[in-house]
């Protein structure tokens, strides 16, 4: 069996080219209906930049399944899809006919995220109204098969501690997206990890999954970074976290073959970064007495820019922490 190359290499470039080549037409809608991020409090724009980075990504995710699906139906009755060998072809459909529950709340969650970050860019949702919705996102995902045991065999506890990661995660992504390409360039760093980590265990629709993700950020990464022709805004910010939250319980770090405990951590090395900040900034609101949905300027990307690294610099040193988290993870 030949390794699905050309799979991955599709739903990579795919992804990318439907992201940035549809962003300028996001970013003329976003300016034609005032979908923009104003100047004020902590913000280094002077003028109104277009959030259209979200709605970039979430086209260079879906363009390329809706293309693939209907490939793959095509493909049922001949047999053969462009590009895979038989038996490649067989494993995939597999995967898709095996996970077809959970591929739908996964993509009904992506949407619903996107939708709720949409709103809170165009309306500030209160923070409850957020967290309620991300709650409901992350038990629908639960509750269609996406969870995590941990090897504790209670399904409260599987709910539970999913629930909490999912949101957990796309709230670090959310606090992330403070600096010019920061969120995006984390969110396909740690999409390209755990498309590896699938790949390497040979599932083939999950890895697929995970660069379709890389492949959505990283087309919308040159518009936004050194400098910013659109920012991702909380629609961008929510599903790159959902995605990463989601794509970390999918692959299989642990392997009966090769019995490895410790492998179940794999996944905090790949998003050490954005959890470590998300850490970092709650416990010094915390002892500071402020919410921690407030935002600062504590974040270790403004950390660096206060120990004399210009932003582009701050960002691509986060960007190499994050790489090496995910080599460890790898290693692991």
């Amino acid at each position: 069996m030949s390794f699905p190359f050309s799979l991955y290499l599709a739903s990579l470039l795919g992804a990318f080219f439907a992201s940035f080549l549809s962003l300028p037409a996001w970013r003329r809608w976003c300016l034609r209906t005032g979908h923009v991020d104003d100047p004020g409090a902590r913000k280094i724009h002077s003028e109104p930049v277009p959030l259209a980075g979200g709605l970039a990504v979430i086209t260079g995710f879906l363009a390329p399944i809706l293309a693939g699906t209907i490939l793959l139906l095509a493909a049922r009755s001949s047999g053969r899809f462009p590009g895979l060998d038989p038996e490649a072809f067989s494993r995939l459909e597999y995967g898709f006919g095996a996970r077809q529950l959970e591929l739908a709340v996964i993509l009904l969650g992506v949407v619903g995220m996107m939708i709720l970050g949409w709103l809170d860019d165009r309306h500030e949702l209160a923070p409850s109204a957020k967290f309620a919705g991300q709650f409901l996102i992350a038990l629908l995902v639960a509750a269609g098969g996406v969870r995590i045991t941990l090897f504790v065999p209670s399904l409260v506890f599987s709910y539970t501690i999913t629930v909490l990661w999912i949101v957990g995660v796309t709230n670090a992504l959310n606090f992330l997206d403070n600096m010019n390409g920061l969120c995006s360039g984390i969110g396909a760093i740690g999409a390209a990890f755990f498309a590896i980590a699938a790949a390497r265990h040979g599932q083939y629709l999950v890895a697929a999954i995970a660069l379709l993700g890389c492949g959505a950020l990283l087309g919308f990464l040159p518009w936004n970074y050194p400098r910013a022709n659109a920012f991702l805004g909380d629609a961008g910010s929510h599903v790159a976290g959902f995605l990463l939250a989601v794509l970390a319980i999918l692959p299989s770090f642990y392997s009966a073959d090769r019995p490895n405990t410790l492998a179940v951590i794999s996944p905090l090395l790949v998003l050490v970064v954005p959890l470590a900040d998300l850490a970092s900034v709650v416990w010094i609101r915390a002892r500071l007495g402020r919410p921690p949905w407030i935002g600062d300027t504590n974040h270790f990307s403004h950390r660096l820019v206060r120990a004399g690294c210009s932003k582009p610099l701050a960002v691509a040193l986060l960007w190499l922490a994050a790489l090496a988290g995910g080599c460890g993870a790898l290693l692991l």
